[in-house]
């Protein structure tokens, strides 16, 4: 016979929803967008959807500057992080970072050539998409993207989060 574990109800206050969600591992991405004033975040919000059409999503905090770019200019670029590379999310999740033009100068990026978007160099893998829909997820955005170009890197070792960390 199996035993039951033993849920004790919880208040779903942000603190309880954050511990309880990060038992789920992720892998960690940048999501950029922005030909001009390039901009870009950690995202860890990430899956593939479909492959006819080739359909990616990602969540996007409405606050988050990338947000409003996103939807201005109907593109945003993700590159797939590998192992080694927290520094670069860690980057990109500081609300203190550098703003503007040279905003990617610090981590490296190339220019996607679809989107024009910045691309992290050393990436495990690129994709540039154009934005297809955009759904009600709350505090954030759930943005569609219809995957445009794409490329692979050198082969590694993903960086994944769990548990409030960053994992090799």
């Amino acid at each position: 016979m199996r035993s039951t574990p033993s849920l004790t109800p919880a208040t779903a206050t942000r603190d309880a929803l954050r511990a309880v969600l990060g038992q789920f591992a992720t892998g960690v991405t940048v999501v950029s967008a922005g030909r001009d004033l390039p901009q870009g975040m950690t995202a860890n919000s990430y899956t593939s959807v479909s492959l006819d059409p080739p359909l990616v999503l990602v969540c996007v905090a409405r606050t988050a500057a990338v947000h409003a770019t996103v939807l201005a200019e109907r593109h945003f670029a993700v590159s797939i992080l590998r192992s080694g590379q927290d520094h670069v999310a860690r980057y990109f999740a500081d609300h203190r970072r550098p703003r503007g033009p040279g905003a990617f100068d610090t981590v490296g990026s190339f220019t996607g050539r679809v989107t024009g978007a910045p691309l992290i160099t050393g990436a495990l893998a690129w994709l540039e998409c154009a934005l297809t829909a955009v759904y009600d997820g709350g505090d954030h955005s759930i943005l569609l993207g219809e995957v445009r170009d794409l490329a692979r890197g050198t082969p590694g070792e993903p960086l994944t989060y769990f548990a409030g960390s960053f994992r090799p």
